[in-house]
């Protein structure tokens, strides 16, 4: 796993490591870049016109789960609309990532991937996950 560089998730890695389900094991990159990136990657993916939090690509390399892209504007104004710190996003973010490159899907499975966030959230010490925040 690569953590992203500078102050955004220091212990990204390891934390991801202490919470992730079993089946997770593999390597994954987790990359916060600029929105415009994010809303490139959204529009081209998935023809959504607008940036995002987080988009996961996974992999179809064996021991490869794939790849988490965090907007590092969005996740610092989500940081600041939820009262904490950056830090304590991108872990949010990152979760929600790794779910989906599980092959969760909140839109479509009756909210069995909220249960798995809220979980895991609880277990790294996290007061929210990201869907329950959009509820």
């Amino acid at each position: 796993m690569v953590a992203p560089p500078g102050t955004f998730a220091p212990g990204l890695a390891r934390w991801l490591e202490s919470i992730a389900p079993a089946r997770a094991r593999g390597a994954l990159t987790v990359a916060v870049v600029p929105d415009r990136r994010v809303h490139t990657l959204n529009r081209r993916y998935r023809r959504k016109n607008r940036p995002t939090d987080v988009l996961s690509f996974p992999s179809a390399e064996p021991g490869h789960l794939g790849d988490i892209v965090i907007a590092a504007g969005v996740a610092r104004r989500q940081a600041r609309e939820a009262g904490h710190p950056i830090t304590t996003e991108v872990r949010v973010l990152a979760l929600h990532g790794l779910l989906h490159l599980l092959g969760y899907d909140h839109e479509r499975d009756a909210g069995r991937m909220a249960r798995v966030e809220s979980r895991l959230r609880r277990l790294g010490g996290l007061r929210e996950g990201l869907i329950e925040r959009h509820r």
